[in-house]
Formats: structure tokens, sequence, C-alpha cells
């Protein structure tokens, strides 16, 4: 690679960080209001919600194509964040308050 390329690769890649570093707080915002989701259920059942998911899968696909980012990219980062978030409730459901 050209010193030219790592130099741009380099710029690139702090901009990528600096991303990275917003997404961390909106995630940590996204973990309170599950924890305020999580106060309010009364049985382990009623974490996995399936109607819910596909509605957010499907509305999540329709505002990709909108905004013209690949659905698959979109599909797979969501579904890890839900199923992520499932298991976070699963392994904290007997620990509420």
């Amino acid at each position: 690679m050209s010193p030219l390329k790592k130099k741009k690769l380099s710029k690139i890649r702090k901009q990528l960080d600096k991303l990275d570093n917003s997404l961390i707080k909106i995630i940590k915002r996204r973990t309170n209001l599950v924890k305020k989701v999580l106060a309010l259920k009364e049985k382990k059942n009623q974490i996995v919600d399936k109607k819910r998911i596909r509605l957010i899968l499907k509305n999540i696909r329709n505002k990709s194509i909108k905004n013209n980012i690949d659905p698959k990219i979109t599909n797979k980062i969501w579904k890890n964040m839900i199923f992520a978030y499932i298991d976070y409730e699963k392994r904290n459901f007997n620990k509420k308050k």
C-alpha cells in the first residue's frame, strides 16, 4: 500500500473509531430502556415477543432500502442485537428488584 493510501486509511479508521464511540453511547441508552422493559415483565416467557421481532426486522428492512443501505447488513445487525438483549433479559430476569 502506498504512503498516501495508508494515510487515507488511517484517517478513515479514526472516523470509524469516533463513530464507534457514538454507537457505544447509543447502546448504553438502549440498554437502559431494555432494563425498564424487563422490570415490567412478570414472567420469563414474556421476554421473547416473536411478533414484535418480525415487525422490527420488517421496519428495519424498509428503512434500509429507503436509505440505500444493504438490508442484509442491517438485518444481521438487528438480529444479533435483538438476540443479545433477549439473552441479557434471560440472564437478568431473576435479578430484578
